[in-house]
């Protein structure tokens, strides 16, 4: 017979992608991804012009949620590719089927800097990133390009899994609403809550104060599948704990500083990985993005170390100039001392792994350095 569906049942699991450890089962209700649809909506004001290029894969959490239910459930049309990083296709069924929302990832939308045509993506009229923090490099050199400045939103799938996203402004007449802040991931989405504490006391913190950022809302999952120690130590009365460093300005805008588990204690001094990253990058670069645009071209991670606790190791790809300069313009940035690598912790690689998602692998990037240098201890 006819079973009857309760806001609370089960709707699917979706696993973690295992970036930065093991994968965990994700139990989303209807509830869960009803709601997060619902706030899409809102958000984004979808309509039944508006045609959505479907490339995230369904098994992650964004795909899930947006690429499938949110075309099978509102009025957008979805074009589906499987292969993101396929550029002629994805540039030729963006102009032929007219598409006006791109949901990517910066991995994604370097490669579509290299080989697409302004031309293909004329109808764009939104592009979302997630999964991993839009470089400012990215993002300049799409809106060159394309005349269209991607957007970073911010999830999680524990979440559902969007929380937060950079819309376009609004103005009408006098009247001028802000809903993009460059560096931040936006403002939450209708109905979800945001908060910042101190992850040692869990005391809430101050406007603009970097903390651990905790998320409460319909969409927050029911808990990890078969783990519940695992989700008794992420979910407190309501609030799910994200494992992100964060601070929230004083308009609700969310910047995410780091991941919690992208830091390394050295000598008792936590030292956060991506900040190293970006001076990397800027330094590589020379401030300029190569002819095809920008690439990634340094990961830190981390090894144990017996002295320190651990040491900083960059993966890199060619560089453009020697490792002593490398590291004299990073002490020159004025980076602490126990920030910077050591010479002898730079490794080169032909590619960085990346997961099905289109986001860096940074287990498997671990698991590189941690191969390499432990061999040589």
């Amino acid at each position: 017979g006819i079973r009857s569906i309760k806001p609370d049942d089960p709707l699917t699991i979706i696993f973690t992608s295992g970036s930065t450890g093991e994968p965990k089962g994700v139990v989303l209700t209807q509830k869960n991804v009803g709601s997060n649809i619902e706030a899409i909506d809102d958000a984004l004001i979808l309509n039944s012009h508006d045609a959505i290029l479907g490339i995230l894969p369904f098994f992650h959490s964004f795909g899930f949620t947006v690429c499938l239910w949110t075309i099978l459930t509102l009025r957008p049309k979805g074009v589906y590719h499987f292969n993101p990083l396929d550029a002629r296709i994805i540039g030729k069924l963006c102009h032929d089927e007219k598409l006006t929302i791109l949901l990517s990832t910066p991995t994604f939308l370097r490669t579509y800097i290299k080989r697409c045509s302004k031309e293909e993506f004329s109808d764009v009229r939104l592009v979302v990133t997630g999964a991993e923090k839009l470089p400012a490099d990215v993002a300049d050199a799409f809106e060159e390009k394309f005349g269209l400045r991607p957007r970073e939103g911010y999830g999680t799938t524990e979440l559902s899994p969007v929380v937060s996203v950079n819309l376009p402004d609004f103005q009408q007449g006098n009247y001028e609403q802000i809903a993009t802040k460059v560096g931040t991931v936006g403002r939450p989405l209708p109905g979800v809550s945001a908060k910042v504490v101190d992850p040692d006391t869990g005391e809430t913190l101050d406007v603009d104060q970097p903390g651990m950022l905790l998320i409460k809302g319909p969409n927050v999952m029911s808990g990890y599948l078969n783990m519940p120690e695992k989700t008794a130590s992420v979910l407190k009365d309501g609030w799910y704990s994200t494992g992100d460093i964060a601070k929230i300005d004083n308009d609700g805008f969310i910047q995410i500083t780091d991941r919690q588990s992208r830091f390394s204690k050295i000598g008792g001094e936590m030292v956060p990985h991506i900040k190293i990253e970006e001076l990397l990058t800027r330094i590589l670069m020379n401030g300029n993005s190569s002819e095809d645009g920008p690439e990634l071209r340094a990961v830190v991670t981390a090894v144990a170390d017996e002295r320190k606790g651990e040491r900083l190791i960059v993966l890199h790809k060619e560089l453009s100039k020697p490792i002593d300069q490398v590291l004299r313009e990073l002490a020159d940035s004025g980076l602490p001392n126990l920030w910077i690598p050591s010479p002898d912790s730079f490794l080169r690689v032909d590619e960085f792994p990346v997961l099905g998602t289109g986001k860096l692998d940074l287990k498997g990037v671990k698991a590189v350095a941690v191969a390499h240098f432990a061999s040589k201890a």
